[in-house]
């Protein structure tokens, strides 16, 4: 079995296509993962498109998204950490990345990091078109 999680973040930017692509057409990826990367990639999509909304459904389209990134329960097959483990993604390398780049956008300073590689930076995560 080839290994498709060499390098997701390491560049010093990686583009949306860059990221599907180490996932989309590989030998690795085929019926519920298939599934769970189309999940995992509207969650995302959404996340960062209605982060920033005002109206109610904007606000509620990135509520459901942003509840479902945070949630940590793993008794559901396709909550967040089931998907990124099955995807061999770290989830809470994920997780801290998407509320990172959140915080960046509304200007909040960065919280002091644990270790140099523990927060993704923006660039290194997935950005809507």
């Amino acid at each position: 079995m080839t290994d498709r999680s060499f390098g997701l973040f390491e560049p010093d930017a990686l583009l949306p296509a860059q990221f599907y692509t180490a996932f989309r057409g590989g030998s690795g990826v085929r019926g519920e993962k298939r599934l769970m990367l189309a999940v995992l990639q509207d969650a995302l999509d959404c996340y960062q498109k209605y982060a920033f909304c005002t109206d109610g459904q904007g606000r509620q389209l990135f509520a459901d998204a942003d509840g479902w990134i945070s949630c940590e329960d793993r008794n559901w097959y396709f909550s967040f950490e089931n998907i990124c483990e099955t995807l061999e993604i770290n989830p809470n390398y994920l997780r801290r990345g998407v509320q990172e780049w959140r915080r960046q956008r509304r200007g909040e300073p960065r919280p002091a990091a644990r270790e140099k590689h523990d927060v993704p930076r923006t660039a290194d995560l997935v950005a809507v078109g």
